[in-house]
């Protein structure tokens, strides 16, 4: 019987074998950013390894804990969901999530030296009460498959650079990708939760790390519009009926924006990520998979699922980091079609926390002119 993840063994003696420093792998979290902190924006957040985060990281932070115990807004914000919410009600739930937030941050920082290794999901696993007995038909029954964030590396794949050559090959070369300055890709979006007469969107990206994502439901105007904006400094996202609406990341979703900004660019890949590593194999979706790791701005952890036999890059998954818990987000891509000698993933599906998107693009125009505009500060009820 094995208790313990052998992943987990290999993933920490990789550590030590290569001269990782737990903070250099994981990242420190709560580290306050430039504008107001998570407790000058919102009333009660008084809790000390939140009340300094940024306000996207610290709704990142709810999510984290939404996920890790099976909640929604509702299960601690009186009335949330309806136009009579009352986030700033002091909830017996809410009391309590603070004293489990300092509890975390106290085992984090006596035993791990303040890196995040113990989070809400490492003992709720989805339940309000964590189990405290595993069942036996567990125990004897396949194995837990749930993966590392920080993968293990395997000596024996190819070396990230050959992987990463070879993707560059799969879409066009890294002469013609040399070439993509700019494009507009247009297309129909759908969500988790439908809206009458779906999403459109539109991408509009500009080398070397401009790009931002809008969507309009022309069926359904009152629903307002969603977007996530960067231009090259600043990051801005809109969401409809959420408790911000609209607003500046500064954390770690800021860093994410940014790297799907330069990966909008695939030829500088190998630039944009730093310190690579090679993970075991995998399987998605049935097909086999070679798995890439490295960090992209401001050291964001970045894992990337190749397909082995295309070299087309899959999946994409990144982690914000929070004092509870790192925030993932997904990125599926398929459907590739070349355009103009460059080939584009027609399809992806965006998954985060609070939410899932697919994408289906129907027209993709290259080194087009855009206007500076396009990755400002968006407006919630433009319909551009």
């Amino acid at each position: 019987m094995k208790f313990w993840s052998s992943r987990l063994t290999l993933a920490i003696a990789a550590m030590a074998v290569f001269g990782l420093s737990a903070s250099a792998l994981f990242g420190q979290a709560g580290t306050p950013a430039k504008g107001k902190t998570a407790g000058e924006v919102f009333k009660n957040v008084t809790t000390s390894p939140l009340k300094g985060l940024t306000v996207d990281d610290f709704m990142g932070s709810m999510g984290v804990m939404a996920a890790a115990l099976g909640f929604d807004c509702a299960d601690c914000h009186t009335g949330a969901g309806t136009d009579k919410v009352v986030w700033e009600d002091d909830t017996n739930r809410k009391k309590m999530a603070r004293r489990m937030t300092e509890m975390v941050a106290v085992i984090n920082k006596t035993n791990f030296g303040g890196v995040p290794l113990v989070s809400c999901w490492t003992c709720h696993h989805g339940k309000d009460i964590p189990a405290t007995t595993i069942a036996l038909d567990n125990l004897y029954g396949p194995p837990n498959e749930e993966k590392d964030d920080i993968i293990a590396k395997d000596d024996t794949q190819p070396a990230a650079t050959v992987i990463l050559d070879k993707y560059i090959a799969a879409l066009g070369g890294a002469q013609k990708l040399s070439t993509l300055k700019s494009f507009i890709a247009t297309g129909t979006q759908g969500g988790y939760v439908q809206v009458k007469g779906g999403g459109q969107f539109q991408i509009f990206a500009q080398a070397p790390d401009k790009r931002t994502v809008r969507v309009t439901y022309k069926d359904a105007p009152d629903r307002g519009n969603q977007s996530r904006a960067f231009n090259g400094t600043i990051g801005w996202t809109t969401t409809p009926r959420a408790l911000l609406g609209e607003y500046e990341v500064t954390g770690t979703e800021l860093d994410g924006l940014h790297f799907d900004a330069e990966l909008a660019f695939p030829g500088q890949i190998k630039e944009v990520l730093t310190d690579l590593r090679v993970g075991y194999p995998d399987t998605i979706d049935g097909k086999d998979v070679q798995v890439v790791q490295g960090h992209g701005p401001r050291g964001l952890l970045v894992t990337l699922y190749f397909d082995k036999q295309t070299g087309l890059l899959v999946r994409e998954i990144r982690f914000g980091r929070t004092p509870i818990g790192r925030v993932p987000s997904q990125v599926d891509y398929s459907d590739y079609r070349a355009v103009d000698g460059i080939k584009f993933p027609f399809q992806y599906k965006f998954q985060w926390l609070d939410g899932r998107d697919t994408y289906q693009i129907t027209d993709v125009k290259i080194n087009v002119p855009i206007e500076e505009s396009r990755f400002g500060k968006p407006s919630m009820g433009s319909a551009q």
